[in-house]
This record gives C-alpha cells, structure tokens and sequence, in this order.
C-alpha cells in the first residue's frame, strides 16, 4: 500500500486576469479551486496511473472539507486527522506577472499531532509512505523526523521529497528514493555544477549516505537516476513547458507507483520522467492518457 502525507495541505485559487495592477481593483476573468499540497498531488497522479494509495496528513473546517470531498470524487482514500483550526488557502495569479500569496497554515495542537502519529500504526513492512512539501509552522520541519522514526518502527519504507537539513538528516534512515533536483543537490554538498558529468559523484555520493535510489531532474537538460552503483539518464522529451508546479510530485508519483508494483527502479524511474513531464506540458497535474502519450517518448540509457 502506498501512503502520502501532506502536513500543510491548502485550497490552491488559481485567479487569471490579464493584467494585475497593484493597488487598484483587479477583476479575474476565470479562476479555478482545487486541492493543493505536494503528498496530495503525488496522490492525484497516482490515482491517475492506477495506482491506489491513501492521503494522510491534518484538514480542518470548511476548506478541509473542501479538499476531503474533491479527493474522494478522483477515488481516493482519505484518512486525515481533523484539526480545530481551518486549512490554509493559497492564492495564485495568473497574468502578466505571475504572483503567489500563501497562507501560513493552521495552528497543530499537541493532540492533533499525536492523533497523526499514532495513524502511522497501520503501517506494515510492504507499504511505501511519500513525505513531500512544507509542514506548518506550529509543526517546524524536523517533525517529519519524529514521523521517519515512526515508519521505520513500522518496517516500512519512505519516500522523501523535501529540502534543507531534513532531507540531509533523513538518509541516516535509508529513504527508498530522494529527488532533489541539481541546484538542490549542490545546496547538499556546498558545491555548485557547470556540467552534468561533475554532478554523477554527487548523485552517488547520496547513496552512499543511505538513499536506495536517488533521481536527480535538470529541467530541460533531462534526469538521472542512481541506482545499484549505476547511473541512468533520461533525455528532456520535447515540448512546450505550461506548470513547473507538480511536475516533481508527479515525477515522485510516477517512480513509487510503478517500483511498487513491479520493483524494477529502471521502469519506475522511466514512469516517473514520463509523469513529471506531463504535467510540465499541462496546465494543471497531466491526464493518464496524457501521461501514457509522454511515456512512449521517454528514452533511458545507463550512462
């Protein structure tokens, strides 16, 4: 079974206009509400490759529910914990200047956050959990430690999506597969990369400290995967970029899905460029025929 948590879940309210004009009213010529957070797309994407999984984290009020009814309406499982506070909303503005107002997120009593830990416990040594995106300030970051400690009592296995000293502290417990992209893996090691042959040492070296496989997106330079001393590189598909937001959940997506139907990190990772790719060409998270069109014009070689 494979679990995503989204600790700092949000509406995301996707506004257009044609011009935003700061100060003066500003009238949107269409809009869209839909459920936002990085577990919750990784979520979205894998019910679109046909592959179950159940959607954790915390969701409160009017806009937890919002978020709880549009997730069961694309079937899938919902187990969040219920917090007294309201779930964030995210504004996005779509216009000449493209610009974000982010809520800070809810207030996480001490109950609620023993309330999600103590979900935890249905895990088995089969299952796979996703931790992707931000946690709520009342939370801080390093509560996904406490989680990572919880999973692995559990026998189960992880999947981390997250940046900063988290990530870094994380590999001590051997994730499944990290996938920082190449600015974020210099960040890591305090390096910088002008080439994708400088990066390879870098990719390994993040085995070598505990991931199990480790993908590493460069955006239109393409992907690499590392895996069993070796390394593997996916060529960037042509096309025409519309959402950068996704595009890395998707990619997540893609990989755990298909690793955890057919154990083979070769096709996972080819199924994970295909899914982040096609959500990189969409205007929101890509369809599954989107997604199997883009699958056909992904090509892996062991470099």
């Amino acid at each position: 079974m494979i679990y995503t948590v989204t600790l700092n879940p949000s509406i995301d309210f996707l506004v257009r206009l044609p011009e935003f004009k700061v100060g003066e009213v500003n009238r949107m010529t269409s809009d869209d509400k839909f459920p936002g957070g990085k577990g919750i797309n990784v979520s979205r994407i894998l019910s679109r490759i046909d592959s179950s999984s159940t959607a954790f984290g915390f969701l409160g009020g009017f806009t937890g529910e919002f978020i709880k009814t549009k997730l069961e309406a694309e079937q899938i499982v919902t187990d969040f914990v219920s917090i007294t506070s309201d779930t964030r909303i995210n504004v996005k503005i779509k216009s000449d200047i493209e610009s974000e107002i982010n809520g800070a997120g809810p207030e996480i009593t001490d109950a609620e956050r023993t309330a999600f830990i103590d979900k935890l416990s249905v895990l088995k040594p089969s299952d796979i959990v996703v931790l992707a995106g931000s946690a709520p300030a009342s939370l801080g970051q390093n509560f996904y430690l406490d989680v990572i400690e919880k999973i692995k009592s559990q026998g189960a296995e992880f999947v981390i999506d997250i940046e900063g000293d988290v990530l870094v502290k994380s590999l001590a417990n051997k994730p499944l597969v990290v996938k920082p992209n190449n600015h974020e893996l210099g960040a890591i090691y305090g390096v910088t990369f002008d080439s994708v042959e400088e990066l390879i040492p870098y990719g390994h070296k993040l085995l070598t400290d505990g991931a199990q496989y480790a993908m590493i997106s460069m955006a239109g330079d393409g992907a690499l995967l590392f895996a069993d001393g070796k390394t593997y590189f996916a060529k960037a598909v042509k096309g025409v970029v519309k959402n950068s937001v996704g595009a890395g959940d998707s990619m997540i997506a893609g990989f755990v899905g298909e690793f955890a139907k057919s154990h083979d990190a070769v096709k996972a990772f080819k199924q994970g460029v295909a899914c982040g790719t096609a959500t990189a060409f969409s205007d929101d998270l890509a369809s599954a025929a989107f997604i199997e069109e883009i699958a056909k014009q992904v090509v892996v070689e062991e470099r």
